[in-house]
């Protein structure tokens, strides 16, 4: 049953609900054979309306019960853009049906959602905002989901794959089969080609789909060297607390960043032997380390290969030293606000990111007035937050009507950033070698010339939806995709009336007849 009551279309149709040619609120609507899946479920940080969660009206126009409209809702990772509108969706909106996530994404999600549920009620303009206990009965109705591991639920069949990004974090491959049928589409969720101190790179297989959907946060850009980011990071924090003696804020979220850099200034403090307190704000972000330890198989192999040894070693010889878990930070510890106007360098990372709210917000606004203080933005900045005006360059920020904070620390913008980049989004589409590719969590300048590129260079369909505009996503009978050798292209080109070229592909029509 479809949600316009209309007949399937022969093909794929997608609409977004959020995340089109925007960062924020994924929420996107994909159609097969009439079969509905929504995948993800986020809210936007620049926003503190109803224009933070996603227009679910397309949904309620039928009138239907929505677990007869959705078949399934895939959450990809426990940010809020990806995660924090499910209690909402579920408990509010009325939706009862299949939820699927993984095991990392399933533990961490419920202390974010409260998290930001007492962060936007304490706000006056915070209106249909869900309470603890819909956050409670909202997990009771997730399935847990292993990498790799098949869950059918009618002709919809869902697989899993490492996605890096965050821990928890996958790829979804979806794909419908009937009538000696199938239809495919991946889904991206975010992800990182790049693998870090403590996650692995995204590991997804050969799939051949017919549609990708894939994130496109930095559509335009490529990073440069990862050594020289972490150099200038580390040397920069140490400019500001050994020769400036002054405070270094790192405005992050919970769980991620906030590990990486922890283990990158861990290290790096045990090399200088530096005795200048690092701090990290929020009982969350202080104990999310337990996280790594609990699930990790889905950590970086050498951190899984160091627990192994560990292990190995103990039950040989309990005489054997043990090598301490990296998670267990000896030079981090847990921040008070007491320590706000303490004398003397410190380093604080500090929640949530963005500079959205928070602890971070209220140490930005002791410390961003005073000369020398180092504000270090370590990642993406959605629109609208306090983060994206100074990125700007903005030197007085009206945080509300009674706060205007004037910006005279030295400000530095190092992407750390978990999300791939251009490279690792064309790294993907060759990875996975769709039929056709769908843009979405960029900003529309960005997604728009990342999709030309994708269409002139790689000769491939690529849609860019807005918010609210269903696409379809057309399935040609007899449109095979096969890799080639460059020494048989020209045979192909004589045999194909439809051919779609680039370096590495070639698509036919009509590819059955040529050399195999």
């Amino acid at each position: 049953e479809r949600m316009d009551n209309q007949p399937p279309c022969d093909g794929i149709e997608v609409i977004p609900l959020g995340a089109g040619r925007d960062v924020g609120r994924s929420c996107i609507l994909v159609s097969i054979k009439g079969q509905t899946v929504m995948l993800d479920c986020g809210m936007h940080v620049g926003y503190k309306d109803h224009r933070r969660f996603p227009d679910f009206t397309p949904l309620l126009k039928s009138g239907q019960r929505l677990e007869k409209t959705i078949s399934c809702v895939l959450i990809t990772h426990f940010h809020l853009d990806h995660s924090a509108a499910l209690p909402y969706f579920t408990e509010q909106i009325g939706y009862n049906g299949p939820i699927l996530m993984s095991a990392p994404t399933r533990a961490i999600c419920p202390s974010l959602l409260e998290d930001y549920r007492r962060v936007m009620s304490n706000r006056m303009h915070a209106k249909d905002m869900y309470t603890p206990r819909m956050i409670d009965d909202c997990m009771r109705k997730v399935t847990v989901v292993r990498q790799r591991q098949t869950v059918r639920i009618g002709n919809l069949a869902f697989t899993p794959y490492y996605a890096g990004h965050v821990l928890g974090a996958v790829v979804f491959d979806i794909e419908w089969v009937g009538g000696g049928v199938s239809r495919r589409v991946v889904y991206s969720g975010d992800y990182n080609m790049t693998a870090e101190r403590h996650l692995g790179s995204a590991n997804v297989p050969q799939l051949r789909p017919d549609l990708l959907i894939s994130e496109s946060t930095y559509a335009t850009t490529i990073r440069g060297s990862k050594k020289k980011r972490e150099h200038d990071f580390l040397h920069a924090v140490r400019d500001c607390c050994v020769n400036h003696r002054k405070k270094v804020l790192i405005p992050v979220f919970a769980v991620g960043r906030i590990q990486e850099l922890a283990l990158l200034l861990e290290e790096f403090w045990d090399q200088q032997s530096l005795q200048i307190p690092i701090y990290v704000s929020g009982e969350l972000a202080a104990s999310a380390h337990q996280f790594y330890r609990l699930f990790l198989e889905w950590t970086h192999p050498s951190l899984r290969a160091a627990s192994l040894d560990n292990t190995i070693a103990a039950s040989l010889d309990h005489s054997v030293k043990r090598r301490r878990n990296k998670f267990n930070f000896q030079h981090i510890k847990p921040f008070d606000e007491k320590y706000l106007n303490d004398p003397g360098p410190m380093v604080v990372f500090a929640t949530p990111g963005m500079l959205s709210g928070g602890a971070s917000l209220n140490i930005f606004k002791h410390w961003a007035p005073i000369e020398n203080n180092l504000l270090i933005l370590p990642g993406h900045c959605v629109a609208g937050t306090v983060g994206d005006k100074v990125l700007k360059g903005e030197k007085r920020i009206e945080i509300d009507q009674k706060t205007i904070v004037e910006i005279r620390c030295k400000v530095a913008a190092m992407s750390f950033s978990a999300h791939t980049d251009k490279k690792g989004i064309l790294q993907m589409i060759n990875r996975v070698r769709p039929s056709s590719v769908v843009l979405i969590h960029g900003q529309e300048r960005n997604i728009l010339k990342l999709q030309e590129e994708v269409e002139r260079e790689l000769m491939l369909p690529c849609f860019a939806p807005q918010n609210g505009q269903k696409i379809q996503i057309p399935l040609l009978p007899g449109f095979e995709r096969a890799l080639i050798h460059r020494n048989l292209a020209d045979q192909i080109v004589q045999k194909s009336n439809i051919i779609l070229r680039n370096k590495r592909y070639l698509y036919s029509n009509n590819i059955n007849s040529g050399p195999g």
